[in-house]
């Protein structure tokens, strides 16, 4: 079959994909860098910046064509605005007339397959019922604001449970009108199905570049010094998730680490970190170092002697717990944190969901040599041999072709 006869997959994002910054963006370009070439011709269509053009290599990389729109302005006061909207703040900023009437263009010069990157992306796309459509869900998004208010207190948690409820009745919308759903775990794949009602919903792995994020021995390093060593954690500080996260780490994990070593410190990687909680530590006198935005967090993880993910928040997986271990960083995560990964608590990672329980694996990790080492190894055999990002846009792949076969059958039934 030549490239010419390949079908055209359509992949809508709500969010330009470059750079890879965030856990979504990573595992779709990813994804999409990887099926490039393969059993479909990919048209990217996103909203982009006015200088998208500076990343013409990567967009290369992960499609054939690449079709967009001018990116809006997600400004605090849009977003206070819009809790009067009936439809989730997160879900109303991606509203866009002049996305939609590029995506019907296109659909309406013939496309094979729609892919839809996040339920909040469904507000773009016009009708999809005579094309074959997969909803590609990186987390369950009524879930992440759910236990958003399960740890909020006063007017917050108010506003929490009425963008919950609102997200609840969009997501089940949304879900029902694509031919199949993907989920990024087993997990979200049997809760998205029960919660909604839903025929078809398959599964991928979470991925990680291990060529990328090349293996560094945690014994050809230095120990932590007595009374001292360093914790990273990465993910962009402009989320609500990880700000509960590094808060929690702060508040109620780090003064026990602290008691025990006084010159531990802890480096927080991630753009826009807000300036409250810069100020927080501060003002705490914690060892907490914010960089912002790097252009790679490679060196500050291998520069740490662990990963911490203190997450209470979110649903989906974490891509960041996957970047730790490849580099042969141990990992301290809540079970939030590693939520459907499908890793071994005490083989892979050591888990802890309290305060203290925190705190205690902290300092485990960086007084024994030989559990750093030990986990650190496991954990790297682990991506090497199950969670390459081959392997995870294989399976991408395939459920887009079955896709592609459910809804020829479901017409010929007809």
């Amino acid at each position: 079959m030549t490239a010419a006869a390949r079908p055209r997959l359509l992949f809508v994002s709500p969010r330009f994909l470059f750079p890879a910054d965030e856990g979504g963006k990573i595992r779709s370009g990813n994804i999409l860098r990887c099926m490039k070439g393969g059993a479909f011709e990919i048209i990217l269509a996103s909203p982009a910046p006015a200088d998208f053009a500076r990343h013409a290599e990567a967009i290369d990389a992960a499609c054939d064509r690449f079709v967009h729109w001018p990116e809006a302005r997600r400004g605090r006061l849009r977003r206070l605005l819009s809790l009067a909207d009936p439809l989730p703040v997160s879900v109303a900023g991606d509203r866009s007339a002049e996305g939609t009437r590029v995506l019907s263009d296109l659909l309406a010069a013939g496309i094979d397959l729609v892919v839809v990157d996040f339920p909040h992306a469904a507000v773009l796309v016009p009708d999809l019922r005579a094309t074959p459509s997969v909803l590609f869900t990186h987390n369950v998004e009524a879930e992440i604001l759910e236990r958003h208010a399960a740890v909020a207190t006063g007017l917050w948690r108010r506003v929490w449970t009425s963008q919950a409820r609102k997200m609840r009745a969009f997501e089940r919308e949304a879900c029902g009108r694509f031919t199949s759903v993907i989920a990024v775990s087993e997990r979200d794949s049997v809760l998205l199905a029960e919660r909604y009602g839903l025929a078809r919903v398959e599964r991928i792995d979470t991925g990680v570049d291990v060529a990328f994020f090349a293996f560094s021995r945690p014994e050809d390093r230095p120990p932590p010094p007595p009374g001292g060593g360093t914790v990273v954690f990465t993910g962009a500080m402009d989320w609500a998730a990880n700000i509960d996260g590094v808060r929690f780490l702060m508040e109620a994990v780090w003064p026990r680490v602290a008691a025990a070593r006084p010159a531990a410190r802890a480096v927080i990687v991630g753009r826009r970190p807000p300036a409250s909680l810069v100020d927080q530590a501060r003002a705490a006198g914690v060892a907490f170092t914010f960089t912002g935005f790097v252009d790679d967090v490679r060196p500050y993880v291998a520069d740490a002697d662990l990963s911490v993910i203190p997450l209470r928040v979110g649903s989906g997986t974490r891509i960041k717990a996957f970047e730790a271990m490849a580099l042969g960083r141990p990992v301290v995560s809540t079970r939030v944190g590693v939520e459907g990964l499908g890793i071994t608590e005490g083989e892979h990672f050591l888990a802890a969901d309290t305060p203290d329980d925190f705190a205690d694996a902290i300092l485990r990790l960086l007084g024994d040599d030989a559990l750093r080492h030990r986990l650190a190894a496991a954990a790297r055999h682990l991506v090497e041999q199950r969670f390459t990002w081959d392997k995870v846009a294989a399976q991408f792949e395939a459920i887009c072709a079955r896709a592609l076969a459910a809804h020829a059958e479901a017409a010929r039934a007809a």
